[in-house]
């Protein structure tokens, strides 16, 4: 790998062990083995080269959830079956990856300081949401309108948030995919405050 990588790599590692405000320049350096005055030449600055890390990282979460639906979900399932897969697996992959969630947190707050930062995050959104949207409905990217993306990413968007906040303060609070699908039901036909249907009989 030339320096470029070598920098990104290292940029991964150091937010994955140091997390976002813990991490140097000098931090980056360390773990990649390049010298500092190539984070300016190759990123322009350190927060630059921490975003296109963070943003790898993501790239890399999404995928591992995907391989799980390859396998976690039945051919022809339901459609409230698939989205309460795709919300467990997006749980499990909050487990898997905790070190990533918790930097995550760290950049976000770290918005306001840096309008660059979210500038970037406000760049990759809708692609955030289009990637939701495929991954919910189990299509391409490219085949997700831009009305879809826009509307339905945004809901998808919210439940993937809520969730993650959730299960950050306590895993224990998150629901399941299948109690997170009931409730969105309740909500939209009416009956939030209407008792629970009865389970039915078998």
């Amino acid at each position: 790998m030339g320096h470029r990588e070598d920098l990104l790599e290292g940029a991964r590692r150091c937010l994955l062990e140091k997390g976002w405000v813990g991490t140097t320049a000098r931090d980056i350096v360390a773990a990649s083995g390049a010298n500092l005055a190539s984070i300016g030449y190759h990123y322009g600055s350190k927060n630059a080269l921490m975003m296109e890390a963070f943003l790898q990282l993501t790239e890399d979460w999404g995928q591992e959830v995907e391989r799980s639906l390859a396998t976690g979900i039945r051919p022809g399932a339901p459609r409230d079956e698939r989205i309460a897969a795709v919300l467990d697996a997006v749980v499990e992959g909050f487990s898997e990856n905790r070190p990533f969630w918790q930097a995550q947190l760290e950049v976000m707050g770290q918005l306001d300081r840096h309008p660059e930062l979210k500038e970037r995050f406000a760049q990759a959104m809708p692609a955030g949401r289009e990637g939701l949207v495929a991954m919910f409905e189990g299509v391409a990217d490219t085949d997700v309108p831009e009305e879809a993306s826009r509307t339905s990413g945004s809901v998808y968007y919210s439940l993937f948030i809520g969730l993650w906040v959730q299960w950050l303060i306590d895993p224990a609070l998150v629901p399941s995919g299948a109690e997170v699908v009931a409730g969105l039901r309740r909500v939209v036909d009416g009956t939030v405050l209407a008792p629970a249907p009865a389970p039915s009989a078998k």
